[in-house]
């Protein structure tokens, strides 16, 4: 019997520690200067990955002392916890299947349609009051500042250029807009502007840029698209393994009773 309850003490060890890759997980989305901005995936992340490691550290001590009832409320919770993580990976899956962008022509860079995202990622970003707090913290990053210090010629720009999502987004006009390059942080203004209402909202002011423009807010999205499908990635495996660690928890805690009873059975016997 004593074995046994070693074994759900060791099994219950294994899932409190699955907890660290989750919380990882969340710190580094935590990181990314576009979800700190965002603020929306990285705290519930946190949050379950504390929550599986105190309901493993729970199982461990009621499997070291015995204790049925904490055992028992230890397989509830963790059952509850690992279909909260299943349903989290699903859910970050679904929102963020959408384009990965579209190539432009004699550009290196890709550019982004903000219609190709899903309603819920969009709907987290179209309240005005909210926008204008996500931009103005996206204006404080190095994001856009960074590439005058890498690009100085057209030439380098448009076919050496490598841009992240939200470079590509919100440092810069639209290519269709047909802006003039000076450098990547300043523009001319064609004489007529483009169909695009992003074309008018460009501003070569340094806090301005084009953060108010709908490419800014659909490379962002793209920017957490694959930010966020990192991170599903160790959601999901963290769910299978835990969810496999749960079984044998499971069988390990019916043995251990079992084994109990028995020895209860042969001592009233005898």
């Amino acid at each position: 019997m004593a074995l046994n309850y070693t074994a759900v003490a060791a099994i219950n060890l294994v899932a409190a520690l699955l907890s660290i890759p989750v919380i990882a997980a969340g710190v580094w989305l935590s990181t990314q200067a576009d979800n700190a901005c965002v603020q929306i995936l990285q705290w519930p992340v946190i949050a379950l990955g504390v929550a599986v490691l105190a309901v493993g550290v729970a199982g461990v001590v009621g499997a070291f002392w015995r204790l049925t009832w904490l055992l028992l409320a230890y397989l509830v919770a963790m059952l509850a916890l690992v279909a909260a993580l299943a349903c989290l990976a699903v859910f970050v899956f679904a929102v963020t299947a959408g384009s990965s962008g579209r190539h432009v022509p004699s550009r290196a860079f890709l550019e982004y349609d903000l219609d190709d995202y899903s309603g819920w990622l969009r709907a987290r970003l179209e309240d005005p009051g909210r926008w204008d707090r996500i931009k103005t913290c996206l204006a404080a990053t190095p994001t856009c500042s960074d590439l005058n210090q890498t690009y100085a010629t057209a030439q380098s720009f448009f076919e050496a250029a490598w841009l992240s999502p939200l470079q590509s987004g919100c440092c810069k006009p639209p290519t269709s807009c047909g802006y003039t390059f000076v450098t990547p942080n300043y523009w001319i203004s064609p004489t007529s502007e483009g169909a695009d209402p992003d074309c008018a909202t460009w501003s070569n002011e340094e806090d301005r840029f084009c953060y108010s423009c709908n490419s800014c807010k659909a490379g962002l999205l793209q920017n957490l698209r694959r930010e966020w499908r990192r991170a599903d990635i160790i959601l999901a495996v963290a769910t299978v393994v835990l969810l496999a660690v749960y079984v044998m928890g499971c069988y390990a805690f019916r043995t251990a009773k079992t084994d109990q009873l028995f020895r209860r059975y042969r001592q009233g016997y005898t």
